[in-house]
C-alpha cells in the first residue's frame, strides 16, 4: 500500500494504472473507518485489479461545526484496518484538495431537496463537490457507496449524471453490529448505554414491516421511538425508493423506502429500511 497526500501523485498513479489496463475501484471515506467501511473497500478488492481508497474529512459537507470539530481523525489505525486490500490511500490536507474556498453550486433536483437534504443545507453540494474531485482526480471505474446514506447514493448518482463522470456507483449493503444498529463513525460517541438503547432504531423499523399501510407503519415508528426517553426523531420518511419523494401506497413500481433520524443523546444517527 502506498500513502498519497498531493493531487499531482494521485493523478499519476491513476493514470498509470489504467494505461497498465489495470481496472480500478475507489472507496471515498472520511476515516474512522469500520466494518462497513471495510465491507465495501473489500468488494472493490474482488472487483477489481487496483484499489483507492481516500480519507479525508471533508469540512464543505458540515453543516454544523462542532460535527466536525468531533468528527474523529485516525488515520493510523484506519491504515493498518486497510491492510492489503487497498493499493493506495489518499489522505490529504484540507489544503491540498481546496488550494481555495470551493465555489461550486450544484443543483441535484428532488433526490436532494428531502429529508437530509432539508435538514441538513448544503450537506450534498459539499457532498457533491468532493466526489466530484475524488472521481475525476482518479477516474474510476466503480466507485463503492454504503446504502446506509441511501440518500447520498441517489445524489452522488446524479452529480456523476449531469457532469458526465463515467465511474459506475455501487450501492453496498447496511453492515451492522452485533445489536442491530447500523455501523456508523459516529457510534463511537455513543456511551455504552446509549450503544445498546440505539439498538431499537433497527428494531422497530424491522417490526414496522408488519403494518399493512404506509399510515399504519408510520403511526407504530413514530410512537415506538417516541417510547424511549433517550430518543428525539428528527424524521422518518415513506418514500419512493428511486425518486426519494412521498409514497402514496406500499404497492409501489419502485418499492418503498424507510428513512430515519433520531438523535441518541447530541448523536445524530441514520437508519433506512425496505419494505
Amino acid at each position: 500500500m502506498e500513502i498519497i497526500t498531493t493531487v499531482e501523485r494521485l493523478q499519476d498513479v491513476a493514470v498509470r494504472e489504467r494505461a497498465a489496463g489495470k481496472t480500478i475501484g475507489m472507496v471515498p471515506t472520511m476515516g474512522a473507518l469500520h466494518e462497513g467501511h471495510l465491507s465495501l473497500i473489500r468488494r472493490a478488492h474482488e472487483e477489481n485489479d487496483i484499489v483507492f481508497c481516500s480519507i479525508f474529512v471533508n469540512p464543505v459537507q458540515f453543516n454544523n461545526a462542532e460535527d466536525l470539530q468531533k468528527y474523529p481523525r485516525t488515520l493510523e489505525a484506519d491504515v493498518q484496518l486497510i491492510g492489503d486490500l487497498a493499493d493506495y490511500v489518499f489522505a490529504p490536507s484540507v489544503e491540498e484538495v481546496f488550494p481555495v474556498a470551493p465555489s461550486e453550486v450544484y443543483d441535484f433536483g428532488s433526490v436532494a431537496n428531502v429529508m437530509e437534504g432539508a435538514a441538513r443545507p448544503g450537506h450534498f453540494n459539499g457532498v457533491g463537490v468532493i466526489v466530484r474531485r475524488l472521481l475525476e482526480w482518479v477516474r474510476p471505474h466503480k466507485s463503492y457507496f454504503g446504502e446506509k446514506d441511501y440518500q447520498q447514493i441517489a445524489v452522488v448518482k446524479e452529480m456523476c449524471r449531469q457532469c458526465r463522470i463515467l465511474s459506475e456507483i455501487v450501492p453496498c449493503p447496511i453492515v451492522r453490529e452485533p445489536n442491530g444498529l447500523a455501523m456508523s463513525s459516529r457510534n463511537r460517541r455513543l456511551s455504552v448505554h446509549e450503544f445498546e438503547v440505539a439498538a431499537n432504531i433497527h428494531r422497530i423499523l424491522e417490526a414496522s414491516k408488519a403494518c399493512a399501510t404506509l399510515q399504519e407503519i408510520k403511526q407504530f415508528v413514530e410512537s415506538e421511538i417516541d417510547k424511549i426517553p433517550e430518543f428525539q426523531l428528527d424524521y422518518f420518511e415513506l418514500a419512493d425508493a428511486a425518486t426519494l419523494q412521498t409514497a402514496d401506497t406500499l404497492d409501489n413500481p419502485h418499492g418503498v423506502m424507510g428513512f430515519i433520524t433520531v438523535y441518541v443523546g447530541p448523536v445524530r444517527l441514520i437508519d433506512n429500511v425496505r419494505y
